[in-house]
C-alpha cells in the first residue's frame, strides 16, 4: 500500500503536533508502513471526479505564497486518462496567468473537490503540466469537448495532472448544499414515487370497491332468501 499522501502532507512539525494530540497513530505513524510510492485513483475516485462540476486548484508562487483557483464546467470536465492522469481545458479567463505563472516555477498542485450534498470530499495532489493548443491541438480539443459553444473555443492549453496521492477528507464540517440541478433531481424522484403511491392506493381503492360490491349482492341475496 502506498503511504505517499502521508509523506508529502505530514510534515515533521506535523508529526509532532499529532504525538501530543494523541492522533499519531491514525495519521504519522502512516509513514512506518506502505511503501513510498505513487497512489493510484480507485474506482470511488474516479466516479467522485467525473462527477465533479467544480473543484479547487492549489499552486505556489515563487516565493512560496499558496494560490487558489476555482474551477469549474459541466461534469465530466475534469477527464481521468488512466489511473493516474487527470486531465481538463485551461479555458481563458481575465489573463492574468498567475496558476500557469506558478506551474512554470513549480508543478506541485493540490486539487479539492467537494460534493456538498454528500458532504463527501477528496484531496489530490500532483504534479501538473500544460499542453498547449501549438503542442497536441488534439488533446485540447478532447478536454475541452465537455464544454459547449463559444466556451470550447477559448480553451488555450490542457492542464494534465499526474496524481501523486490522494484522500478522502472528514466530512464533519461540511453543510449541505444543494444546486437547482439537485433539486429538481430530488423533486422529480418524489413525483415519481408520489405517483407511483398514487397508482398503488388507486388499484387498492378499486379492489376494496369490488369486494364491497360483491359483499353487497351477497347481502341482498340473503336476505330476499331469509324474506
Amino acid at each position: 500500500m502506498s503511504n505517499r499522501y502521508a509523506r508529502i502532507a505530514f510534515s515533521a512539525a506535523a508529526r509532532e503536533r499529532q504525538k501530543l494530540a494523541g492522533s499519531y497513530r491514525d495519521y504519522g505513524a502512516q509513514l512506518e508502513h506502505g511503501r513510498d510510492e505513487p497512489q493510484p485513483l480507485e474506482p470511488r475516485e474516479m466516479g467522485f471526479i467525473r462527477a465533479a462540476d467544480s473543484f479547487f486548484l492549489g499552486t505556489a508562487t515563487p516565493d512560496g505564497w499558496p494560490y487558489i483557483q476555482h474551477r469549474g464546467g459541466p461534469k465530466g470536465f475534469v477527464q481521468i486518462l488512466d489511473e493516474r492522469t487527470l486531465a481538463f481545458a485551461d479555458l481563458s479567463g481575465n489573463r492574468q496567468y498567475v496558476t500557469v505563472g506558478n506551474l512554470t516555477e513549480n508543478d506541485r498542485v493540490a486539487l479539492f473537490f467537494i460534493d456538498y450534498p454528500l458532504r463527501e470530499r477528496l484531496k489530490v495532489y500532483g504534479r501538473a503540466r500544460m499542453v498547449e493548443r501549438t503542442e497536441d491541438p488534439e488533446l485540447v480539443d478532447r478536454v475541452s469537448g465537455a464544454y459547449s459553444g463559444a466556451i470550447r473555443k477559448i480553451a488555450e492549453r490542457a492542464l494534465v495532472i499526474t496524481v501523486e496521492a490522494c484522500n478522502w477528507n472528514c466530512v464533519k464540517y461540511i453543510r449541505p448544499r444543494f444546486t437547482k440541478e439537485r433539486l429538481d433531481e430530488a423533486i422529480a424522484l418524489e413525483r415519481r414515487d408520489a405517483a407511483a403511491e398514487h397508482q398503488r392506493l388507486t388499484a387498492e381503492l378499486e379492489e376494496l370497491r369490488r369486494e364491497n360490491e360483491t359483499l353487497r349482492v351477497r347481502v341482498e341475496a340473503l336476505s330476499s332468501v331469509a324474506k
